[in-house]
């Protein structure tokens, strides 16, 4: 489990979020691009589905705090977004290694999803 700092600059715990629900945790490379914007956008439209069944979704990029709290009030996003500035917790999941974006490969954010279950197993993970 981690511990991560929200937009709010709190410190978020997955352990905290995972008592008696699932968790959407998706890892996005960056904030206010194309692609993570969509994404973000997406969740949080799906937030009250989400919420109606006691699941809480969660973004983690390696963005600063200041960061994740604009994109999060320019997009009126109902996600909490968590800041990986040291890596950590996108090493744990591999999230963070070499990728191919428009024919380039170099080391970033592998978008992926996961979903958790309350005892902290991995149910699901999709890539993309």
């Amino acid at each position: 489990m981690f511990s991560l700092p929200d937009a709010d600059m709190e410190m978020f715990e997955l352990g905290e979020a995972l008592r008696d629900k699932h968790v959407v945790l998706y890892f996005y490379p960056r904030d206010n691009t194309p692609g993570c914007t969509t994404e973000a956008k997406e969740f949080t439209d799906l937030g009250g589905a989400f919420e109606a069944l006691g699941v809480k979704v969660l973004g983690v990029s390696t963005d600063s705090l200041e960061s994740n709290a604009k994109f999060r009030a320019e997009h009126s996003l109902g996600v909490i977004l968590l800041s990986d500035k040291d890596y950590a917790a996108s090493l744990a999941f591999g999230t963070w290694g070499e990728k191919s974006n428009y024919g380039k490969t170099g080391v970033g954010m592998i978008r992926s999803t996961f979903v958790i279950g309350p005892d902290g197993t991995i149910e699901r993970v999709y890539t993309v």
